[in-house]
């Protein structure tokens, strides 16, 4: 069984608990299928997405300029008329 710290959730008492992504073996399913089935629930969690995005420090300033650079993007997005 192969697992992987997932995402922080917080409690209404605001405690931390760490979510896991869990793999059972199926019957007659071998190593690299399991791993592959794993791959995919890591890249549908954004788990290796939030990996990338926190291999390198971001100050506060730069992360505030990419969020309001796709604010615009998604307003300019939403206000354009359908083709």
């Amino acid at each position: 069984m192969l697992c992987f710290p997932k995402k922080y959730r917080f409690t209404r008492s605001g405690a931390a608990t760490v979510m896991a992504i869990r793999i059972k073996a199926r019957g007659g399913e071998s190593a690299e299928q399991m791993l592959r089935r794993f791959k995919k629930l890591c890249e549908k969690e954004g788990l290796t997405k939030d990996v990338k995005k926190r291999q390198y420090f971001e100050k506060p300033s730069e992360r505030n300029r990419r969020e309001a650079r796709k604010r615009v993007a998604r307003v300019a997005r939403v206000g354009m008329p359908p083709r």
